[in-house]
């Protein structure tokens, strides 16, 4: 029954094998017993309807033990549940943004990583926080899932126990690109995990700029190549000319500071023709004036 990789996966299989076992055995009983009274009860067999009466012993055993087996059912369901809201004392507090369509982790120390890495047999605890809409952080080896909701605070927490690499995944549809909502979990020795955390990328030699685009997950929706996405490409974008709708009508604009300074703080005033209004959140409260300008001043370099 270990098939997982933390120490909740135990509880949640047991609890799923019980839940199925018993749905399978009223579905296959429950099955038989029509068939039965099927043939027991055609025509054929009985050309003239007879009267059956009741059995009040019948109406308590079909009441008693369904209720027995709910019972059952929600006690290894609250008994796996249970211990996932209770946070050792000891764990690990890593930051999880959630934002379209990206995962991104923050560590005590401050270090940023696109994946999320963890020591082996040591407490968890994820901090869990969307920077725009719905989103559900997903461990399947785990067993653990758990929503993320702007404006809301949430949780999970979880003890690996097994090295490794594993999925993890956005299990509520947060739009177009969901599906490549995806991420890992890397489990390793103590040791590994400790000298991992110690380092520092360096980003002397890139533009200040570029790290907050990838920071923010400007690239999950805008390519650098040209290529269409979610959003138009940053490739050449400064200086070009575009179609754009607002308020309704279209006006031809050159893309430019100003432009590009309105389009962070308020998306959805001018639309580009041919992209869709209201992907984009607003950014005027995430990033400051000067980052702004540090973002500009590298999209000015994108030819």
């Amino acid at each position: 029954m270990k098939n997982g990789a933390s120490t909740f996966a135990q509880g949640v299989d047991l609890s799923l094998y019980i839940i199925s076992g018993i749905s399978i055995f009223f579905l296959v009983g429950i099955t038989a017993v029509m068939i039965y009274f099927v043939i027991r009860y055609s025509k054929k067999r009985n050309p003239k309807a007879t009267n059956i009466e009741g059995s009040n012993t019948l109406e308590v055993l079909w009441t008693v033990i369904p209720t027995i087996l709910v019972l059952v059912m929600f006690y290894y369901g609250w008994m796996g549940y249970r211990p996932m809201r209770k946070v050792p004392a000891n764990a690990i507090e890593v930051k999880v943004y959630g934002q379209m369509w990206k995962f991104s982790f923050e560590y005590a120390n401050g270090k940023l990583s696109d994946s999320l890495v963890v020591p082996i047999d040591q407490p968890v605890k994820l901090l869990l926080i969307s920077k725009d809409v719905n989103h559900s952080f997903y461990i399947p080896a785990f067993r653990l899932k758990e929503d993320l909701i702007p404006g809301k605070d949430n949780f999970l927490w979880f003890e690996a126990n097994k090295e490794g690499r594993y999925d993890v995944m956005c299990a509520e549809y947060c739009g177009q690109l969901h599906s490549a909502m995806l991420t890992s979990v890397t489990v390793t020795e103590v040791s590994v995990y400790d000298k991992w955390l110690a380092q520092t990328e360096s980003a002397a030699n890139e533009h200040p700029g570029l790290t907050l685009m990838k920071k923010n997950a400007c690239f999950s929706c805008h390519t650098q190549d040209g290529s269409k996405l979610v959003g138009p490409s940053f490739k050449g974008v400064f200086g070009k000319s575009e179609i754009v709708e607002s308020d309704g009508a279209e006006r031809e604009i050159v893309i430019d500071g100003e432009y590009i300074k309105r389009s962070i703080k308020t998306p959805n005033a001018d639309i580009v023709k041919g992209y869709m209004k209201g992907l984009m959140v607003p950014y005027d409260k995430i990033l400051t004036d000067e980052q702004i300008d540090q973002i500009i001043d590298y999209l000015r370099t994108v030819k």
